[in-house]
């Protein structure tokens, strides 16, 4: 089965004249999204990440250009779902195919040696919510051993900064499903509220909303209008940034100061990232 189509911007060989004569836009919120990076590394418990949706398609671009030779990858898993109903029962076949092109499935969860981070902007978690009863039916209808498999998941929300008190509202934390999962497979790394509405409500994309009962619909096709171009250009701009010493040192600053830095894994990733 095919994925939705996206341009790979790592290795691009489809771009042809697509960005002819297009001056990539300003990443005016580079500091806020590299450092934010940092840190959702940081939390991922040395999870793969999977971005779901296209909300942090630009994270997902930052990180292809700054873990090239890190030995790590990072995958995206394009659904979306509808708040109000989450997935219709004729869409679930769907939304399994696509999680087993990128590797997911209950088998797989089961044997894997690393977790499976997913990665999202929240608000109230929905997303998070229906995409961890699509996995749960699936692993019962398979029955393989939850046990194992609960320690293999993990989601990393990216949600608005706002200041924190007790009595701050946490998405999490009204969610029953979190409670089946370890303490700290759910986590949140807060961005700007004006970076994460820019990701989540403002920015064009460069292919069209993954609404699963619009899937075969738009499967292999592409936009190619004049702000789907720009859209491009700044994708392709930020996959060279993240090649960058620069770049890729701020995400390391991103990691500095994270309680996992004690585990060998971060800090092999963090030395990495800071040569």
């Amino acid at each position: 089965m095919n994925m939705p189509l996206r341009w790979d911007l790592v290795t691009p060989d489809q771009l042809g004249s697509m960005l002819d004569d297009v001056d990539p836009p300003e990443a005016w919120y580079l500091d806020d999204l590299a450092e934010c990076t940092g840190k959702v590394l940081a939390r991922s418990g040395n999870g793969d990440l999977v971005f779901v949706g296209r909300s942090l398609d630009s994270m997902f671009d930052l990180l292809g250009g700054a873990l090239q030779g890190t030995g790590r990858v990072v995958s995206r898993l394009p659904v979306s779902f509808d708040w109000w109903d989450g997935v219709d029962p004729w869409n679930v076949p769907r939304a399994r195919e696509l999680a087993a092109d990128i590797g997911i499935t209950p088998a797989s969860l089961a044997r894997r040696e690393r977790p499976v981070t997913f990665v999202d902007v929240v608000y109230q978690g929905s997303t998070f919510t229906t995409l961890f009863k699509l996995l749960d039916d699936w692993i019962a209808e398979e029955r393989e051993t939850w046990p194992v498999i609960r320690r293999k998941l993990r989601f990393v929300g990216v949600t608005s900064r706002t200041k924190t008190s007790p009595n701050t509202w946490r998405w999490q934390q009204h969610a029953e499903w979190t409670r089946r999962l370890p303490a700290s497979a759910v986590v949140n790394v807060s961005l700007h509220r004006h970076v994460w509405s820019y990701f989540g409500d403002v920015q064009t994309k460069l292919t069209l909303s993954y609404q699963l009962h619009r899937w075969r619909e738009y499967l292999r096709e592409a936009k190619r209008d004049e702000r789907t171009r720009e859209a491009l250009a700044e994708a392709v701009h930020l996959v060279s940034l993240g090649r960058t010493k620069e770049v890729r040192r701020m995400i390391a600053r991103g990691i500095d100061g994270e309680p996992a830095l004690s585990e060998p894994w971060l800090r092999t990733l963090f030395r990495q990232l800071s040569a």
